[in-house]
């Protein structure tokens, strides 16, 4: 008798088989087939980019979407650019990640206690998805945190995705800080929210780990390892105990 596959992997079949936004498909397509100089040999992924991680992290790491020749790429979340690159070695210095690497989806990279998902799958153009793509791709990305039941921090990085997670906590009413129970708390980096109303989750933000913020100074790997030190103690302190 063949062995049920697990829900994430079920899930993520369905997340790369996506073809809700005319838009991104051509786009995502598109710079598949141009590709950079530098990867001209390669086969481009191409697709939209399900989550990667450990189903049962404490941390969610909720980015923006997939960079035109990192994920879009290699096929998993943040590999293959230079935010990926930022992104993965902080994890490695604060304990979430293997190596401090993130080249292509079979490196051998493995997440522990944390998982990083996009509230947008395709990589939009110019690094700017519509309100309207955002709503359409919301679906899979409710269905994909629905299965990661223990998280209890969750580090937004940029507007979009402290937004995105603020939207999805309405539509499932896990936030005590939306719609009519409150007003909703605007995006700023270091900022925490508590909604553990059903369940207890901080939201937690963070600049976005793109180049035009780690270039230029506005967010360092100091301040970001700052920022996964509180992460980490929210996730295991008393704080996570709460509910």
């Amino acid at each position: 008798m063949a062995r049920r596959r697990a829900p994430l992997l079920v899930l993520h079949d369905r997340i790369v088989r996506c073809r809700a936004c005319p838009r991104l498909v051509a786009w995502r397509e598109e710079v598949g087939r141009t590709k950079r100089r530098m990867y001209a040999g390669e086969t481009y992924w191409a697709r939209p980019v399900p989550g990667f991680g450990d189903p049962q992290a404490r941390v969610l790491v909720v980015g923006l979407a997939p960079g035109a020749h990192g994920a879009n790429r290699t096929g998993r979340a943040f590999t293959g650019d230079r935010s990926g690159e930022f992104l993965y070695a902080a994890l490695h210095r604060a304990g979430y990640a293997s190596q401090p690497t993130s080249t292509s989806a079979d490196d051998g990279l493995l997440l522990e206690d944390a998982f990083v998902s996009l509230p947008v799958r395709c990589v939009p153009p110019d690094n700017k998805p519509t309100p309207a793509e955002v709503r359409t791709c919301a679906p899979l990305f409710d269905a994909e945190l629905d299965l990661l039941p223990r998280v209890r921090v969750v580090l937004a990085l940029g507007a979009i995705a402290w937004n995105a997670f603020l939207d999805h906590c309405a539509r499932a009413a896990l936030g005590a800080d939306v719609g009519p129970l409150g007003p909703r708390a605007a995006f700023a980096h270091a900022r925490e929210v508590d909604l553990g109303r059903i369940r207890p989750i901080t939201l937690v933000g963070s600049y976005h780990v793109s180049q035009q913020n780690t270039q230029t100074g506005r967010l360092t790997p100091a301040m970001f390892d700052a920022i996964l030190a509180r992460v980490r103690h929210l996730s295991t302190g008393p704080e996570s105990q709460k509910g």
